[in-house]
């Protein structure tokens, strides 16, 4: 079972040429018009754009969004956090009053934050004070510990199985125990929190949804992008692994859409993989490319909230070290939570792409997200767009604003590697400047680039960043 709380909102106050022609007139026209819808509703991929043969730095991108209406809003806590309860165990309980680490959890607000994970055996619930406790039969605290993370494998941890329809009767079975209780009654219940759905996993989950669909207020389940396969940093940037996600997204909302349509879903815990993570890489720059492009895909197919595993714990999947020191992932956390809103928008793209051949599935090297610049970023008004593109190639990306973008100013959040471990670093740097904590109690500065009106965005090799088009006026960003 998981623990949630809401934490308080904290927001701040506060070398390219001109791209030359490609062609004449009528082929610019039509590129224009050949268009490639990127935003991943349903079953869309994001962007499939690649280079052509000897044309590496002549292919410019034409990209416009969609203004009028979102494709999908999410939730405002939509990046959330998790802790583990081994810190109890592991003595580091004390520490969380840490004015440092007080500072960095407050500039990843609001966010829920999930206390629960797969080391929380150990914790034994002794509420005396529970009345449910004598009525006959077990109180919300035995339901509340026996229902840990991944229902499908309690037959690993435990020699039992349990089936859906079981799980959903006692899902029901604590939600009535809970509502007579004045602390309890207005609490939310979120499950089952299956794993990776498989064939066995989605029946677990159908015999559940069929029982309890209506009582829990999300469905929620877990995802490992591997298992312990990754040895090499490049193998972070393969858009075989970065797919992975999507198919999940599909089988989880067919089965909750046949019995509760319209029910949220929670990714309620994404790790790199199951073994707490890749010593020295997933908690390098590289890894970052897995965050971000995870929480581009999950909201733009439409789920409400994903928890990341873990704010500051064991392992390298963290977003802070046990040393107290934010990670690349906690300042790509940051930027995210300063510049994107919960407002999904279409994107449109058009340029050269590889040619489909018989058998050969195209993956996206290129990958472009939209959303509504967030509304509580006093630095820009109501109506801007905020961008944000990964680039996985080994050669930069020239992409011009076209349609509602054409001729705005462009705020830029290029966030590179810092040092000489170049993907594998454990710093970054933004335009150039590397991050760090001005002192245990304050964040630094995220100070962006400009871009003079007009000009073309370039994107340099293996890199990802943020890039707020001001002043937009875009009708979707306008009000809450």
């Amino acid at each position: 079972m998981r623990v949630l709380c809401a934490f308080p909102e904290a927001m701040p106050s506060s070398n390219s040429r001109p791209p030359a022609c490609l062609a004449p007139v009528a082929l610019f026209l039509a590129l224009l018009f050949h268009l490639s819808f990127s935003s991943q509703v349903g079953d869309r991929r994001p962007l499939p754009v690649d280079r052509a043969p000897g044309l590496k730095e002549k292919t410019l991108i034409l990209l416009d969004v969609s203004t009028k209406n979102p494709v999908r809003t999410v939730n405002e806590n939509f990046l959330s956090l998790q802790l583990d309860p081994s810190i109890i165990h592991d003595g580091w309980l004390d520490f969380l009053s840490s004015k440092r680490l007080v500072t960095l959890a407050r500039g990843l607000s609001p966010a829920f934050l999930r206390f629960g994970g797969k080391r929380t055996d150990f914790l034994q619930f002794q509420n005396l004070r529970n009345p449910a406790k004598s009525r006959g039969g077990p109180g919300p605290d035995y339901y509340l510990k026996n229902y840990e993370d991944e229902p499908n494998n309690y037959r690993t941890m435990h020699g039992r199985a349990v089936n859906g329809s079981q799980l959903g009767k006692d899902y029901i079975q604590l939600k009535s125990l809970l509502q007579p209780i004045r602390i309890y009654s207005r609490a939310s219940l979120y499950g089952p929190n299956i794993g990776r759905p498989r064939k066995n996993v989605i029946a677990l989950l159908d015999g559940f949804m069929k029982v309890a669909g209506s009582t829990v207020d999300a469905v929620t389940w877990q995802h490992c992008y591997i298992d312990g396969r990754v040895v090499k940093v490049m193998d972070f940037l393969k858009t075989r692994l970065l797919d992975t996600l999507s198919d999940q997204i599909r089988k989880i909302q067919k089965v909750v859409n046949t019995y509760t349509p319209g029910k949220k879903i929670w990714l309620e815990g994404v790790v790199t993989t199951s073994a707490g993570g890749t010593n020295n890489l997933s908690d390098s720059y590289a890894a970052g490319f897995l965050w971000l492009n995870t929480l581009g895909m999950l909201a733009n197919q439409g789920i409400d909230v994903v928890i990341r595993h873990s704010f500051f714990d064991h392992g390298y999947n963290h977003l802070v070290d046990q040393n107290f020191n934010p990670l690349p992932d906690y300042w790509l956390s940051l930027l995210y939570k300063r510049l994107i809103g919960p407002k999904v928008l279409a994107v449109h793209v058009a340029g050269l792409q590889r040619k489909p051949r018989p058998g050969r599935v195209i993956r996206d090297k290129l990958r472009i997200y939209a959303h509504c610049t967030n509304h509580h970023n006093h630095n820009y008004v109501r109506g801007s767009i905020t961008l944000f593109i990964i680039n996985l190639h080994r050669s930069r990306k020239k992409i011009k604003l076209a349609g509602t973008l054409r001729d705005k100013l462009v705020h830029q959040y290029l966030l590179q590697p810092y040092g000489q471990e170049g993907l594998k670093s454990k710093s970054v740097q933004l335009n150039g400047q590397p991050l760090v904590m001005v002192d245990d109690g304050t964040l630094p500065e995220l100070k962006p680039r400009p871009l003079r009106p007009g000009r073309t965005l370039v994107i340099p090799p293996v890199t990802m960043g943020f890039y707020v088009v001001k002043n937009v006026n875009a009708l979707a960003c306008r009000y809450r």
